[in-house]
This record gives C-alpha cells, structure tokens and sequence, in this order.
C-alpha cells in the first residue's frame, strides 16, 4: 500500500508575512502617573514588556507543591514588572528596596503600568483560580 499526498491549491495571492510589526519597541514610552489620593503626578520612561519577559516573570513567581497546587506571588510580579518597565524615573533606577519603600498612593499608581499576568479583564475566567484549573 502506497501512501499518496494531497496537494492543496493555493487560493488568492499569498501575502510574504511581515513580522516586524509585531516587534516592541526598544523606544521608552513616556507615561504620565497619577497618584490619585494627593492629585500629583511625574513623568516616567517605560520599556514594553516582550511576551517572553512577561511569561518568565509570571513563571518565576509561580510556585508548585508536591500535591501539584500553585500559588502566585502577585506582589513580586508586580515589582519584578517594574523595575524591569521602568527606565527613567524621577528617582532614578527603580530598585527593590526603593519599591518596598513607597507607600500606597504611589504603589497603586505605579501598579498601573504593569500588565496583568492572567487575561486582559477580571472576569471569571480569567482570575488566578481559573488558570490554575486550566494548568
């Protein structure tokens, strides 16, 4: 018995794929923040986060038992998010001890920056539980 291959015909014209458009750019956005409680506000530089930085630092803060149950450290992916993202702020480098200083006004502010580690919204689907039924 010979096994045959099927050959498709292409429909249309094939476009050459353009990658480069979906590259981050190594430009620091600029981003004003508001720190909401005092009405102040400062102007940062943030560097885009790449899909593979974001999935290594969501990564890096997932921990797994022996019984195979997860827990996620969202106060470490948030700061680890940041110093990474941040890369001109008025205080200079943005450092652990720096970010473990700041209190909630500008915590809460900064946090805003990060992208959010599961999903894009709070619905149900999208919260820690349900990603850990899915993993």
């Amino acid at each position: 018995m010979t096994t045959q291959k099927k050959k498709s015909k292409a429909v249309g014209i094939v476009k050459t794929f353009d990658h480069n458009k979906y590259l981050i750019s190594h430009e620091p956005e600029r981003k004003i923040v508001e720190i909401e409680a005092t009405g102040e506000s400062f102007e940062v530089g943030i560097k885009a986060l790449s899909w593979s930085k974001r999935n290594q630092l969501i990564s890096k803060n997932m921990t797994w038992d022996n019984a195979g149950n997860t827990s996620f450290s969202a106060d470490a992916y948030v700061r680890d998010c940041l110093k990474e993202m941040i890369v001109d702020a008025p205080w200079g480098r943005t450092t652990e001890s720096l970010l473990l200083s700041f209190d909630e006004r500008i915590g809460a502010a900064l946090e805003d920056l990060v992208p959010k580690a599961f999903g894009t919204d709070d619905t149900d689907e999208n919260t820690v539980d349900a990603v850990k039924k899915e993993l």
